[in-house]
């Protein structure tokens, strides 16, 4: 299994953010249908509130690029970027393996 990392800076912290969040909860969807998909979180810096680290888990590089050529993904990846803006020296997408896979059976610590 890998992991899709990225990283993304929303104009605000307020408005832009809520409006990214919202765009990645409803691309959720779109990953779920997508053959290799395992799972995704998305972190928020607690030193930086418009700081955003995705990461997306696939069975292997190949899933996730054949995920970015399915029609759809443009259009989702339009809509979160009118809530971001441009940070000099950002990290660029990055590929890593998951070499340690531990989850409690809810990782969000939310009530069922």
């Amino acid at each position: 299994m890998i992991a899709v990392i990225s990283h993304a800076w929303t104009s605000d912290a307020d408005s832009a953010a809520d409006g990214y969040v919202s765009g990645i909860e409803r691309f959720g969807e779109f990953h779920e249908r997508q053959p290799g998909f395992r799972g995704r979180v998305l972190v928020r810096s607690q030193s930086d509130d418009t700081h955003f680290t995705n990461i997306r888990f696939f069975d292997d590089v190949s899933a996730y690029e054949a995920m970015i050529h399915v029609p759809g993904y443009a259009d989702h990846i339009n809509g979160l970027a009118e809530h971001l803006r441009p940070h000099e020296g950002a990290p660029g997408k990055d590929y890593a393996d998951v070499v340690v896979h531990e989850w409690p059976d809810d990782p969000s610590g939310a009530a069922s």
